[in-house]
């Protein structure tokens, strides 16, 4: 007689199959109890998206305040240029002043010079006088000329934007002895 392997397989298989589908439908249901309930799920959620809009938060706030110390620092970085350009324009300022007031010294001693050969020539007191007093006025010129320099070149230090009052007097000090020196020689 034969065998029935066939059959005798397929049972196998049959109770194979039946105990694993018990062993799946109990795994199933304990899943399900563990996950399906009701206040554990809208829980988690909650709490995840509290953890996300935190992090977001977080990520927001630390981008704001780079961006505004960014800014801080652009503004720091317009206030020195405009400091430089400010002390630029002291120092040419400055540079102008004194390169004017070297002209007017100049001016003062080649005029005092000048006379000095003149007053050989000149024959009365009167002219002489006025000689005296024209290199007198040449010489305060001078004087006011090399404190108005100084002046100006202390002002830099001081970066302050002011004319000193030295520059005036020398000027109308080198135009009223240049007018003496002139009259002397008139005279």
């Amino acid at each position: 007689m034969a065998v029935p392997w066939l059959r005798i397989l397929d049972a196998v298989i049959g109770v194979t199959d039946l105990a694993r589908s018990r062993r799946i439908r109990s795994l199933a249901a304990a899943a399900d109890e563990t996950d399906a309930s009701p206040s554990r799920v809208p829980a988690l959620d909650a709490r995840l998206a509290g953890v996300v809009v935190g992090a977001l938060k977080e990520v927001f706030d630390r981008d704001s305040r780079r961006l505004e110390l960014e800014a801080e620092q652009l503004e720091l970085e317009r206030q020195r240029a405009e400091r430089a350009l400010q002390l630029e324009l002291l120092r040419q300022s400055a540079d102008r002043e004194i390169a004017r007031l070297r002209a007017l010294a100049a001016v003062a001693v080649i005029t005092w010079f000048v006379s000095l050969f003149l007053v050989i020539r000149t024959a009365g007191i009167a002219s002489r006088a006025t000689m005296g007093i024209g290199w007198v006025c040449l010489l305060i010129a001078v004087a006011a000329s090399f404190s108005g320099q100084a002046a100006a070149a202390e002002a830099v230090a001081r970066e302050k934007r002011s004319t000193s009052d030295a520059g005036v007097v020398a000027l109308w000090m080198t135009i009223a002895g240049l007018a003496l020196v002139a009259l002397a020689v008139v005279l």
